[in-house]
């Protein structure tokens, strides 16, 4: 796969995601095993998306400067009987913002570009399994949002002192479910698109009420309970609710399930949605 070019911005040309896709089936014909093919086709993305200025910057700066602007706003909430303290809100939400913009929104642009350029009808012709298309488009903006976790969690230990996670295990499974379930949620809305431009659009709303809704913004805690019951069927929001209940040590065995549950049954729902839904070449 050395060598291979696999466009991934919206701005990249069709001839050459055509010759990219190509080049990208020949190299992942070569016996090589599941593994590797999904490696070398996550290098080839990786290579392109430091390349695309545009999608590299909303992917970086975007998730790393929200939460900090919004400490301010933070502070002068009303947390008294929440049990909550401004680093334990900040912390989930920085990784919240990681999710939606450098894998959700990102990746919901790389599916596009590529179904576009013909870029995903090539690749299947090769060895390559639908999975591992999908999965190595996926793995650099997951590689991205896990850094972005790791950099924003370092930094809101020495600015906010949030200290070490009380149930670590619960702060693990709130970042496996998040990296499982959205970029599974970006292939499904790349579904409903018609063109790179479309699935910036289509991402909007998805995103918009996942940062409205599920304690991004405002915690669950502070809102009415008809409010926050909805809330919690957010996709977004078992995330939110592990990593920070995992953090303060507040959340019972009760919620920590009913927030797998629902994680998971979002992930069972959005896998069902691609394998039924999702669109391997442009729409003619």
């Amino acid at each position: 796969m050395s060598g291979t070019t696999i466009p991934t911005g919206a701005g990249a040309g069709r001839g050459a995601g055509t010759g990219a896709g190509r080049d990208a089936g020949v190299g992942a014909g070569s016996g090589t095993t599941a593994l590797r093919r999904t490696a070398a086709l996550a290098r080839a993305e990786l290579t392109l998306l430091s390349r695309t200025k545009a999608t590299l910057a909303a992917a970086l700066l975007v998730p790393l400067t929200l939460p900090f602007t919004l400490r301010s706003t933070v502070e002068q909430m009303d947390l008294k009987g929440t049990g909550l303290t401004v680093g334990a809100i900040l912390l989930p939400s920085s990784i919240g913002f990681a999710l939606l913009f450098a894998v959700y929104g990102s990746l919901v642009t790389v599916y596009a570009a590529r179904r576009e350029e013909l870029v995903l009808k090539r690749l299947r012709t090769g060895e390559l399994r639908d999975a591992e298309i999908l999965a190595g488009a996926a793995l650099p903006s997951v590689a991205t949002g896990l850094a972005q976790c790791l950099v924003l969690t370092v930094a809101c230990w020495v600015t906010l002192g949030i200290g070490v996670p009380e149930a670590p295990h619960l702060v693990l499974l709130g970042l496996l479910l998040g990296f499982l379930t959205w970029p599974v949620l970006a292939a499904v809305t790349a579904s409903f698109s018609k063109s790179v431009e479309g699935a910036q659009i289509a991402a909007a709303p998805l995103t918009l009420v996942s940062l409205a809704g599920s304690g991004t913004f405002v915690p669950l805690e502070t809102l009415p309970d008809g409010v926050a019951s909805f809330c919690e069927l957010l996709p977004l929001t078992p995330v939110i609710t592990l990593i920070r209940g995992g953090w303060t040590g507040q959340l019972s065995a009760h919620d920590a399930t009913g927030a797998l549950v629902t994680a998971l049954a979002w992930t069972v729902i959005a896998v069902f949605a691609v394998r039924r839904w999702f669109r391997w070449e442009p729409r003619r």
